[in-house]
């Protein structure tokens, strides 16, 4: 039995004001996602059975390279968000752990620029 009281057991254990910022972010990209992904799915069941030059056709109309853009960096970033959470939450190791959360930051990151590199790549015809 502990003599302190849980006042002074909780002190030093950190604050919670990121934590509501986190949370906060992966709720909005959450809600832009559910357009975001509507729109993909439409899209790709309208592309079923097409060929590679319409397709390329519909990725260099500027409405579908921006949001198919959005929806490649926006999914990158809420994936982000929510991989890191599982990180904090269950790998104990705090060494282990930033390695982890730093490789999947950039792992992240760096598929978000590739699919963004890529469908600008297609619709400026390169």
């Amino acid at each position: 039995m502990s003599m302190q009281s849980p006042l002074s057991r909780a002190k030093g254990m950190g604050s919670a004001k990121e934590g509501l910022h986190h949370w906060v972010v992966q709720r909005f990209t959450g809600i832009a996602l559910v357009p975001l992904s509507l729109w993909f799915m439409w899209s790709m069941v309208c592309l079923a059975g097409a060929e590679h030059a319409e397709v390329v056709a519909w990725m260099q109309a500027p409405v579908n390279a921006v949001s198919l853009s959005l929806f490649v960096g926006v999914a990158a970033y809420h994936s982000a968000l929510g991989v890191q959470v599982v990180l904090e939450d269950y790998i104990s190791h705090e060494g282990f752990r930033m390695v982890k959360m730093i490789v999947q930051k950039f792992l992240h990151y760096f598929l978000a620029a590739l699919g963004i590199f890529c469908v600008l790549q297609v619709a400026l015809g390169a």
